[in-house]
C-alpha cells in the first residue's frame, strides 16, 4: 500500500467514525444533549465536547513534539461537560473544523512512522514515544469507544440508536 493511500484510508476511517457518532446526535436539542440518562454522568453533549478536546490535544502533540510536555490535569475538570454557553450545533461546527485540520495534518505530516513524545501524566510518569500513526489510531479509538457510550445514552433518552438512524 502506498503512503498516500494509507493516509487517505486513515482520513476516511476517521470521517466514517465521526459520522457514526454524529448520527447518534440527530434530532437532539441542547437540553437533551446535557441530560444524563444512565447511572453514569456522561451525556451526549459531554461526550462530543470530550471528542473535540481529545482530537485537538493529540493533533497538537503530533505537531509540537514537545519532549518536556506534561498533561495539564486542570483541563480535565470540564472535559466531559457541555458548557452552558455551548450548543450541539456549535460543537459540531467546531468538530468539523478540527476534523479538517486533522485530515490536513495526516496528509502533510513528514511520516506516519515518525516517533513523537507524549505528555507525561501521573499514570504514565515516564515519557512514552509513539508513532504518528499510533497517535492517529488513538484518536480513532477514542471516537469509536465513545460512539458506543453515545448509543447507550441515546437509547435511554428516546429509544433511538445509530443503527436504526443510519438507515433513515
Amino acid at each position: 500500500m502506498s503512503t498516500e493511500q494509507e493516509r487517505e484510508d486513515l482520513v476516511a476511517m476517521l470521517a466514517d467514525q465521526r459520522e457514526l457518532f454524529r448520527i447518534t446526535l440527530r434530532g437532539i436539542d441542547d437540553e437533551q444533549a446535557r441530560r444524563s440518562t444512565t447511572v453514569s454522568e456522561l451525556t451526549l453533549g459531554g461526550l462530543l465536547h470530550h471528542l473535540i478536546s481529545c482530537e485537538q490535544h493529540w493533533t497538537t502533540v503530533i505537531v509540537e513534539r514537545d519532549e518536556h510536555a506534561e498533561m495539564d490535569l486542570a483541563k480535565f475538570a470540564g472535559e466531559y461537560v457541555m458548557a452552558a454557553d455551548e450548543t450541539v450545533a456549535g460543537l459540531l461546527a467546531t468538530w468539523d473544523e478540527v476534523a479538517a485540520a486533522t485530515a490536513e495534518l495526516i496528509r502533510w505530516v513528514d511520516s506516519l512512522d515518525t516517533s513523537i513524545p507524549t505528555p507525561t501524566t501521573p499514570w504514565t510518569p515516564d515519557r512514552i514515544w509513539q508513532s504518528v500513526r499510533y497517535t492517529v489510531l488513538h484518536i480513532l479509538r477514542e471516537i469509536a469507544h465513545h460512539s458506543g457510550h453515545a448509543d447507550i445514552i441515546r437509547e435511554a433518552l428516546d429509544g433511538a440508536n445509530s443503527t436504526h438512524q443510519r438507515a433513515s
